[in-house]
């Protein structure tokens, strides 16, 4: 991959992006918010297969080659009413992969996957039907290598902090088994209270049962129920979570009088319980519920995290063959001015809270988000997610934040992947995006290059780790 990837085309504002990405290429990952599994540093067994590594799992490949024609079986997928097959050739589905490989030309999929490919497997690159069964051969020989097993891939990435996403009703045993093995990678959580929340969700009425049996509280009155999740953050914290993280399909708040606010949770546990769904209710409860959890990252320090704006599982027939979580989850237009208006006018003001929000919906960023988070002590933004997780949107969420907001109410780059080997190529996709932009305000004379070397370690690794308290 050529050494000056993503910076200007300008030779002098390429020189100046080259000094700056180079003062800061080196540092530490922080990875304050993603969806790897805990259970890959907890057992640190070797990876399986090419495939089931970087092919399955990855939505923005799955949801590209669907795109195209081929069955998400083919490619290793498995439905919810079936089974894995036992003959399924991974190498045939790779071969698949590497015939289809062209579809991604342009995409930051491909960007991340040459650096995969090229930089920690040493493959040839593109990946092509040529080199396929090579490169798949060579794959898997360093997947079978202790220095490619999770805990040494983790201190060869060096990422200094990574943050997986779990439900308050999983018991964080593969955390527990990190922390006891003696390992020294961090590995922490974050509170992802979604499931006993969203009255939408499936199964939301055992779900809230099964917290009653984790707490030892009353889950189907309004102060149990609230004090249950007072214990999951405790317990979160307890082992190492800084941060809540919250997917409601809006940015709507509300804050209810005590007694409305009970009187709706007693309408939506009715409802749950007899099986119908939430409808209005429902949405009314999501906007409550994001003002309590601010009130209780107030009182325990948790960072609160919202990304609304996507409707999820937008394909239903492929959410009933398969689950969520494969590619189907589709931007929508988002209004935060309104939407927030209750949580800040509340809590806002409040220099003890942070309050992250990151968005679909990107022209959300420069019309009412830069301008809140240049205003609120508790709002800070966070930088484009999914589909805007490319070179691109990067830099256009600089563009249309920094004018409004300035560096130092953002929070740095977050990956959000479940993809564990694009990591580090994501950062450094991040951290060349930004140089470009500081090295355009440099050669503009818009700020010295001493204090955009400055910006530059800020962002990739001072204001993380600042941010989520890490």
């Amino acid at each position: 991959m050529h050494a000056d990837r993503l910076f200007p085309a300008d030779p002098g504002t390429r020189a100046i992006a080259r000094r700056l990405y180079n003062s800061i290429r080196a540092l530490p990952i922080i990875s304050p918010h993603g969806h790897t599994d805990p259970r890959w540093f907890a057992d640190d067994a070797p990876f399986a297969d090419p495939v089931s590594l970087l092919l399955t799992p990855d939505h923005y490949i799955t949801r590209m080659l669907y795109s195209q024609g081929l069955s998400l079986e083919e490619l290793g997928v498995v439905p919810l009413a079936g089974a894995p097959a036992a003959a399924f050739d991974t190498r045939a589905a790779w071969r698949r992969f590497a015939a289809h490989y062209h579809l991604f030309r342009g995409t930051p999929t491909r960007l991340w996957l040459d650096w995969v490919l090229g930089a920690v497997f040493e493959s040839d690159i593109p990946l092509a039907p040529a080199n396929a069964d090579r490169t798949y051969e060579r794959i898997a020989e360093r997947l079978a290598r202790p220095d490619f097993r999770p805990r040494a891939l983790f201190e060869r990435f060096g990422i200094e902090v990574l943050a997986t996403t779990e439900s308050p009703l999983d018991a964080l045993t593969s955390h527990a088994a990190i922390r006891a093995s003696g390992w020294k990678g961090r590995i922490i959580s974050a509170y992802r209270p979604d499931p006993v929340i969203d009255p939408d969700t499936p199964g939301f009425a055992a779900n809230l049962a099964r917290l009653a049996e984790l707490t030892g509280e009353d889950t189907g009155s309004w102060d149990g129920y609230l004090a249950a999740h007072r214990k999951r953050r405790a317990f979160f914290a307890q082992m190492g979570a800084t941060s809540t993280d919250h997917g409601h399909p809006s940015a709507r708040t509300a804050d209810l009088s005590e007694r409305d606010a009970q009187a709706l949770f007693e309408r939506i546990v009715r409802a749950a319980r007899s099986g119908a769904a939430g409808g209005a209710d429902a949405d009314a409860f999501r906007a409550q519920m994001l003002t309590e959890m601010a009130r209780m990252s107030l009182d325990d320090g948790l960072v609160m995290q919202i990304h609304p704006g996507s409707w999820r599982n937008y394909n239903r027939s492929l959410f009933q063959r398969f689950g969520p979580n494969i590619g189907a989850d589709i931007p929508m237009a988002s209004d935060y001015v309104g939407a927030l208006r209750p949580l800040l006018e509340r809590f806002g003001n409040e220099r003890a809270l942070t309050l992250i929000v990151f968005t679909l919906d990107e022209s959300a960023y420069s019309r009412e988000l830069a301008p809140l988070a240049g205003h609120y002590p508790a709002l800070k933004l966070g930088p484009a997610w999914w589909f805007h997780d490319s070179p691109e949107g990067l830099m256009r969420f600089r563009e249309q934040t920094t004018e409004s907001a300035g560096f130092y109410n953002t929070v740095g780059f977050n990956d959000d992947t479940r993809a564990f080997f694009s990591i580090p190529a994501r950062h450094d996709a991040a951290r060349r995006i930004d140089c470009a932009f500081l090295a355009r305000l440099v050669a503009e004379h818009r700020l010295p290059e001493d204090e955009a070397a400055q910006v530059a370690h800020e962002l990739a690794y001072t204001l993380p780790k600042r941010a989520y308290k890490l």
